[in-house]
């Protein structure tokens, strides 16, 4: 069971096949024609809607640490709220390339949009593994 960031990183590392790292990153915005309610709530920090701001494939080894990954981000000048993390498996020893991993990334974002999170990781900006309701 995973309950951190550094988990998620020693997981990926102990897998059989060489992995690569998705990861999407997101702005809670809060909904169009919100209810007086959902304002209320997103004031909060609850509810809103998880927008896909930036997204960026990396082996485990160049971002072992979070630190790392959030400095690389603020590089780019983008804010965001929550990070969305999945893996994929190499071959034969072998870590998918940035090439293949273009199609699970963009398939991973779409999903993000549709709000079908189930599937990933999330994280806070302070790398804590998040459970999202």
């Amino acid at each position: 069971m995973l309950s951190s960031y550094d988990d998620f990183i020693d997981a990926a590392q102990k897998q059989p096949e060489p992995q690569r790292l998705l990861l999407v990153f997101t702005k809670a915005e809060m909904p169009e024609k919100a209810t007086a309610e959902q304002q209320e709530r997103f004031q909060r920090g609850e509810g809103g809607n998880l927008n896909p701001v930036l997204c960026v494939d990396k082996l485990p080894e160049e971002i072992q640490q979070f630190d790392v990954l959030l400095r690389e981000s603020e590089h780019t000048g983008v804010d965001w709220d929550i990070a969305f993390a999945a893996s994929m498996s190499g071959l034969i020893g072998v870590p998918p390339t940035p090439e293949q991993a273009e199609q699970p990334l963009k398939m991973m974002v779409e999903s993000i949009k549709g709000g079908n999170i189930a599937n990933f990781l999330a994280f806070n900006r302070q790398g804590e593994l998040l459970r999202i309701l």
